[in-house]
């Protein structure tokens, strides 16, 4: 299975940021705790490499704390800068304006110096799927961008303002086109950010099976016995169809499903 998905709104996206990057104080890069370096886009990182980048290893509620404890040094450099976080629990934005602004800290400076107070301009940027829009909502307190648990929700990215002379732009989740590397393709279409719909989801799920237990096998023997095949996990949750055969189609999106929400275990691919 190639997996390959670049849609048009994506190289608009990538156009508008690059476009959108001159009026930018800090890079605010959402990375999946389940895939904190396969969710570093190369396109994103080449477009913005000069600016001060925070990283936030999103999702880490749903990941491996141990390795990525073991990841964490290679995003903190000379002008970037890492913080874990959970999205989804309200009331953590003051952690995260606080470490925009010690990264913007020298035009802070400057400005200080002429009595003014200026604002900080942060882009969001990220993969389909990792919790950016949710993570933007968290710092307006209140719901003023669209959110999904599927890829491509955002289309198009906003300003908006969070008080406090910050303002942020959404912008939509990006890939990259031609993805070489077919690991980190499977691994991003096993967090949900290539759309489901153009891939064969049992061979999807069969490449999941084998990563996991490769990678954590006493959490899958946790989950599923001994069955260690789609098809037994299929006959195991008694997934039948017409004429007594196992429903694969039913087993693969139920074992996809059982990653993308934790049911096999908090876990960390990379």
């Amino acid at each position: 299975m190639k997996i390959n998905w670049f849609p048009g709104h994506m190289h608009k996206a990538l156009k508008e940021i690059s476009e959108q990057l001159k009026k930018v104080d800090v890079v605010t890069y959402v990375l999946d705790a389940r895939i904190p370096i396969s969710s570093i886009n190369p396109k994103l990182s080449e477009i913005s490499e000069n600016k001060p980048t925070l990283y936030v290893v999103n999702k880490i509620d749903m990941a491996d704390k141990e390795k990525i404890d073991k990841i964490l040094p290679k995003l903190k450099k000379k002008n970037s800068d890492f913080l874990l976080f959970n999205s989804t629990i309200s009331g953590k934005s003051d952690v995260l304006l606080n470490k925009i602004k010690s990264l913007a800290k020298d035009k802070i400076e400057r400005y200080k110096l002429k009595g003014i107070k200026p604002t900080i301009r942060t882009m969001v940027v990220g993969i389909p799927n990792c919790g950016k829009s949710t993570l933007v909502n968290n710092l307006c307190k209140k719901a003023k961008t669209l959110t999904g648990n599927r890829a491509g929700v955002t289309k198009r990215g906003q300003w908006l303002s969070v008080g406090d002379c910050i303002e942020v732009f959404d912008t939509p989740g990006t890939l990259y086109p031609n993805i070489e590397n077919q690991e980190v393709a499977k691994k991003l279409a096993f967090v949900g950010s290539v759309r489901d719909e153009i891939l064969d989801m049992v061979e999807l799920s069969e490449e999941l099976i084998s990563t996991l237990l490769k990678l954590y096998p006493k959490e899958f023997e946790k989950r599923y016995g001994s069955a260690t095949t789609l098809a037994e996990i299929a006959a195991l949750r008694k997934f039948v169809g017409a004429g007594g055969q196992v429903d694969l189609e039913r087993a693969a999106a139920s074992v996809v499903d059982d990653f993308r929400k934790c049911r096999i275990g908090k876990m960390t691919l990379d």
